[in-house]
């Protein structure tokens, strides 16, 4: 390992003198390209100089008790290299989850859609429990949301809601939350008081910048239609809303959550570009999960991830058989626990496939 560690911090220091050479300061996209790789590497070298301390101190203990005669100082240098060595170990698993490949991707920003699917009103009411979840989450994790796109559903919720997460790290955290969600409960509606079971699909995309895909300003058809819904006096009288088509691919992006048709079209091109940019991604999360049976984050839409048991309280996360008796804090945003054991299982799997050295 200290070999590989050696090796990522001469990388480092090569990415950091040629971020300052005048070639790549005038390529802006090669410049955010070393950029991102200089503050991934930056993780990995600091926690390298805090590793070589301990284990020169550790030496410097070693040798102590060797030579030294005092007992007092020797059961000293016993104290400290027992510590010493119990950091090493903790630093070492560290050091080693941090060399696993992390997906470029996981540093960006996300973009989250949320699609009420069969059930109907009830659909659309869960697919509004999920924006909320989503909402609380983000708040807890001090993390900005920006609403793209929303068409509510006729006894509340949503049919459809799109909103960016933007924070550095989001799309690596948010990932996990793609797929079908399953909520069996007794609909508001339900007067036999029944349980019915609904289902949302959520798709989180990693927010592609202008350097990811090129887009040719005329491939776009641009329409411009009235808002609908909450927006005050410009609602249905100004035509700000606005919607995007990518001719070459079909791909449409429209965003009315804004007054400003400027600022609308600017978010709609964003969903746009990310969506294009998704195409691509996508074939290769699809490769990458034809090389293990049990990957976590494939990125198939239509598998059925989780299902919410309110009459028995409980979340159950399909994809590595976990239940949490614990729905109405999760609901209100408690999900990092899910997350972090998606996460876990992930790189257990990499580690298993012998992608760590």
């Amino acid at each position: 390992m200290l070999e590989k560690l050696e090796l990522i911090k001469q990388r480092w220091e090569e990415v950091e003198a040629e971020l300052s050479t005048p070639d790549v300061m005038g390529d802006m996209k090669r410049f955010a390209q070393l950029n991102r790789e200089y503050k991934e590497l930056s993780k990995i070298v600091d926690e390298y100089k805090i590793y070589s301390n301990v284990m020169s101190n550790i030496e410097t203990n070693k040798a102590m008790l060797a030579s030294e005669k005092d007992e007092e100082l020797r059961e000293m240098a016993k104290v400290d290299l027992d510590e010493l060595l119990q950091k090493q170990k903790e630093l070492e698993e560290h050091i080693r989850l941090m060399l696993i490949p992390e997906d470029p991707e996981d540093s960006k920003h996300a973009i989250v859609e949320i699609r009420g699917g069969t059930g109907g009103d009830e659909a659309a009411l869960f697919a509004g429990d999920l924006f909320r979840m989503y909402t609380r989450y983000c708040e807890r994790r001090g993390w900005k949301i920006e609403v793209v796109d929303a068409t509510e559903g006729t006894a509340g919720g949503y049919k459809e809601v799109v909103f960016n997460v933007l924070a550095e790290g989001a799309y690596g955290q948010m990932k996990y939350e793609s797929g079908v969600h399953r909520v069996q409960r007794v609909p508001d509606t339900e007067t036999q008081g029944r349980v019915h079971t609904s289902a949302a699909s959520v798709v989180v995309l990693p927010e592609a910048d202008e350097f990811d895909v090129e887009i040719n300003m005329n491939d776009i058809r641009k329409d411009l239609f009235c808002s609908s819904g909450p927006g005050g006096q410009s609602v249905n009288t100004t035509y700000s809303a606005v919607r995007l088509t990518h001719i070459p691919t079909g791909v449409v992006a429209q965003c009315q959550d804004e007054k400003s048709q400027l600022k609308n079209f600017d978010k709609a091109l964003a969903v746009l570009r990310s969506r294009i940019y998704e195409i691509e991604y996508a074939k290769r999360m699809e490769e990458t999960s034809k090389k293990r049976k049990t990957m976590v984050s494939t990125g198939d839409r239509s598998a059925k991830i989780r299902t919410y048991n309110y009459p028995q309280g409980r979340v159950t996360e399909h994809r590595i058989g976990l239940t949490i008796y614990n729905l109405p804090n999760v609901m209100n945003g408690d999900i990092q626990e899910i997350i972090d054991a998606l996460q876990l299982a992930e790189n257990a799997e990499k580690m298993k496939d012998g992608t760590v050295a």
